[in-house]
């Protein structure tokens, strides 16, 4: 299948479902573009700051567009990849944009309240320390395998001749095999290229949010500093091991999720949302330039044994394995925390939340494309799905060597050159990521011992418990799992708090009086596929492995999911809620 097919199907169902079924569900809702939102309504120049719309439109989608739709696409295609496609447009459209743009709006009519405290009002107390327990759990297991995950690709290494590189080459530095394969160090480049860029962030928060330098120049600084930082990094690649770099990374979160977010958090984002744009125009170019060429799919459409072999039932392994691309629990926690405190205009919610999570869903597609076509079948799976025991799975290192073979064979650019793009554009939002997840779970840490005690102990209420305690955490998971096992498990956790949160949503909107199915019907079908999953992860594979830890995670998940359910159950029947058509 030409490549083109899968783009140029996907984007317009995509604009479509934006221009007919978003627009039902505002209306639904009751969109009122001249009701004030809570940021003009409490305007306080803090928390409560109206914003414009392309500029908290970039804030949202570097929040919520990390390496969920790079790295569970890149995980599912071992199933085929029409499946996988199948799965992020429909998911997308009818799930995953539905969630963001609901929770998004029902925050905005709650004052720029959080998910938590909308269950806490839907379904009372239990409700509300359900769902932080719930979110601890989760925001934990996705912490430890992005780590896990970055710390492995920052360590990648692939054999020259398959870069396209000769063994006199000085792009690369090489490591020799016993076998005499000669490896070039590709995370080696994108090792240093992260370091600079992290110690150069204070700098440019400095200018941009203490100075105030034109816009115009600080998005030239950024390219300058990211484009040097590869230059230097050709020169002088840092080469460390993976369980080195979980301890740097662990201890680099640590303190930084203390500073204030303009010295590290913002100016990381600033430079890393215009690698990710850029990321995405290369993808679609390389596409339509690749599929004018005539290049085709490599990987099968169809390829259900082996990925049931290795992943698990198609239904629900598939689903969770996709994760982010299709449906996200983490963006309501993203729509709840900010995003709702600085939307200007309620006609942007739907513009923010089911536009900003359908091109989310279009860098999946875009994902799903690279690794069909730019990356023989084999080799994904010998970097991806390794058949040696003592071989680690890097999902990071699949999808930079398959975008390096895409933008090779579309727009010319060297393969080595184009994986350690792909690399930097998933590390970036990566660290970003982990550092806005422990300030979060910090955070809930906090709340939590409010719930548990009635006067907290002090150290209980100390900043540097919470966040060691969030990080420990982190570092333990990842230290003791392979990514590979902790994926699955972080996806179903990720998918249920997303279904709870519509199940939270669907009760608001109930006692509304208002229409509730389009929220109703996708909240339990996400509740049948994770439960689902749960129950397969720990009867298939970690009761017969003896994994302790993930056996727990596993159990946690089932009885606070259970719970939540259970309550939201008395919650109808309490109220004798009906279902409006």
């Amino acid at each position: 299948m030409n490549i083109l097919f899968l783009l140029l199907t996907a984007i317009p169902v995509f604009f479509l479902a934006y221009r007919v079924y978003a627009y039902f569900i505002a209306r639904n809702l009751g969109e009122d573009p001249h009701r004030p939102t809570p940021a003009v309504a409490m305007k306080d120049g803090r928390d409560y700051v109206p914003t414009k719309l392309h500029v908290l439109f970039a804030h949202h989608f570097s929040a919520i567009a990390g390496a969920g739709p790079i790295v569970g696409p890149t995980m599912a295609v071992l199933y085929g990849y029409l499946p996988a496609w199948l799965w992020v447009v429909l998911g997308g459209i009818f799930i995953g944009a539905v969630h963001d743009f609901t929770s998004l709006f029902v925050s905005i009519q709650e004052k720029g309240k959080s998910m938590a405290e909308i269950a806490r009002k839907t379904m009372g107390q239990s409700g509300f320390a359900l769902f932080i327990l719930f979110t601890i759990v989760m925001i934990v297991l996705v912490t430890s395998s992005f780590l896990s995950a970055i710390a492995i690709s920052l360590t990648s290494e692939w054999p020259i001749a398959k870069l396209g590189l000769s063994p006199n080459q000085t792009l690369l530095r090489m490591e020799i095999t016993s076998d005499g394969t000669v490896l070039g160090r590709i995370g080696g480049i994108a090792s240093t290229s992260v370091i600079i860029i992290t110690l150069f962030a204070p700098f440019l928060g400095f200018l941009i949010y203490k100075r105030r330098v034109p816009i115009v120049l600080a998005y030239l600084i950024a390219f300058v500093v990211g484009f040097f930082s590869i230059l230097i990094g050709i020169a002088h690649p840092v080469t460390l091991s993976a369980n080195v770099w979980m301890v740097i990374i662990s201890f680099y979160v640590f303190f930084a999720a203390g500073l204030p977010v303009w010295l590290i958090l913002q100016p990381r984002d600033f430079i890393n949302v215009q690698i990710l744009y850029g990321g995405i125009i290369i993808f679609l170019v390389s596409i339509v330039a690749g599929g004018l060429q005539g290049m085709r799919m490599n990987i099968p459409p169809f390829n259900l044994a082996e990925g049931a072999a290795k992943l698990g039932f198609v239904w629900p392994m598939l689903f969770i394995t996709v994760a982010c691309g299709a449906i996200s629990g983490f963006h309501a926690l993203v729509a709840g925390g900010t995003t709702s405190k600085q939307i200007s205009n309620e006609a942007d919610a739907k513009r923010i939340g089911y536009g900003g999570m359908l091109l989310e869903s279009t860098v999946a597609v875009c994902t799903i494309i690279a690794l069909g076509s730019g990356l023989a079948f084999m080799d994904y799976k010998s970097v991806v799905w390794p058949s040696l025991a003592q071989m680690k799975s890097n999902p990071v290192l699949g999808f930079s060597l398959a975008m390096g073979g895409l933008v090779q064979k579309g727009i010319h650019i060297p393969v080595a050159l184009g994986a350690v793009f792909g690399i930097l554009l998933v590390e970036g939002f990566v660290i970003t990521t982990l550092d806005a997840a422990v300030r979060l779970n910090r955070y809930l840490f906090e709340e939590l011992w409010n719930i548990l005690f009635k006067n907290p102990p002090a150290f209980l209420k100390w900043y540097w418990f919470n966040s060691g305690l969030a990080v420990f955490l982190m570092w333990l998971l990842a230290y003791k799992n392979a990514f590979s096992a902790i994926w699955p498990v972080f996806g179903t956790a990720n998918q249920l708090l997303a279904a709870l949160s519509l199940v939270a949503i669907s009760v608001w909107l109930l006692l509304r009086k208002k229409k509730a199915w389009f929220v109703i019907v996708p909240a339990f079908f996400m509740l049948a596929t994770t439960l689902a999953s749960l129950l397969i992860l720990l009867v298939k594979k970690y009761l017969p492995t003896g994994n302790l830890s993930l056996i727990i995670a596993d159990l946690l998940l089932l009885f606070l999911s259970l719970g939540a359910l259970y309550v939201a159950g008395k919650t109808y029947g309490t109220l004798n809620l009906k279902f409006k058509i």
